[in-house]
Formats: structure tokens, sequence, C-alpha cells
């Protein structure tokens, strides 16, 4: 949180916090995929807490001066992950994004923190291991 952008110093913790849920859809590769998520976002910037609620959900904590539910998404999109399209949970995705972006334009946060979060994404999921690749490192540079 030392990063926050200048004009968000002023908005209370209180305000900014945001608790938000996920779902993943059934059919995946990765039928893991929500505790997956659950290891990878722990160690994003602006993330307080994530939480398992079950294997197609989870619930996350999140400071909205630093990061947006959209940008989370965007980037578990990005890196592999498929969430759940249907009608409730796209009309949720649509109400939160809009409201999250206003707060932030009226508080003139603009983008988050001095590097994108898609990159802090990408860079730790490229870190952790996978168990879907059993194959020692050098082996995967074959394929």
């Amino acid at each position: 949180m030392d990063q926050l952008p200048r004009a968000c110093d002023s908005i209370s913790p209180r305000e900014a916090i945001k608790r938000r849920e996920i779902a993943f859809k059934l059919s995946h590769p990765d039928p893991e995929q929500a505790q997956t998520a659950v290891e990878l976002l722990r160690d994003i910037e602006g993330v307080q807490k994530v939480n398992l609620k079950d294997p197609q959900r989870i619930e996350l904590e999140y400071d909205l001066r630093v990061i947006s539910l959209e940008q989370i998404e965007d980037a578990l999109r990005h890196v592999g992950f498929k969430l759940d399209n249907s009608l409730y949970f796209r009309l949720l995705r649509a109400l939160f994004y809009h409201t999250e972006e206003c707060q932030r334009a009226n508080w003139g946060c603009g983008q988050s923190g001095p590097s994108c979060p898609r990159e802090a994404f990408v860079n730790r999921y490229q870190r952790i291991r996978h168990a879907k690749d059993e194959r020692p490192e050098h082996w995967r540079h074959y394929l």
C-alpha cells in the first residue's frame, strides 16, 4: 500500500476495501482452478484476503485504490482461468466494474500503481509450479 497514487492518499481504507466473489466455470482442464486462483492472488499487490468459498468460487478482499475487480478478472482470464459467464455473474460483473471505475475516477486514482496489475499476475503465475506438467524443466523446451 506504500505505492498508492497521490490522489488516492486521502481516501479512507474503509471506503476503499471491497469484498467480492469470483466464480469459475466447471468445465476446465484444471478442476482445482479456484484453489489455484487463491494461491495466485495471495501475492498480488492490493489484494488483502482471498479464501476458497467452494470448488468453483473464491471470496476476495482488495484495496480499490490499488487494483480493481476488472483488473483482477482480466488478469485471471489472461493467464488461462475460465470465469463463470452466466447471466447472473455477467450482470454483477458489469455493475461492479462500472461502480469501481466511477469511484476511482472520482477519487482521481486513474491507473493503479507504477506497474500494470496484469504484469504482476503474469509474473506470479509463471513463477508458481503447476501440477499439470510433471516433466523436468529441460524437457519442456522441446514441445
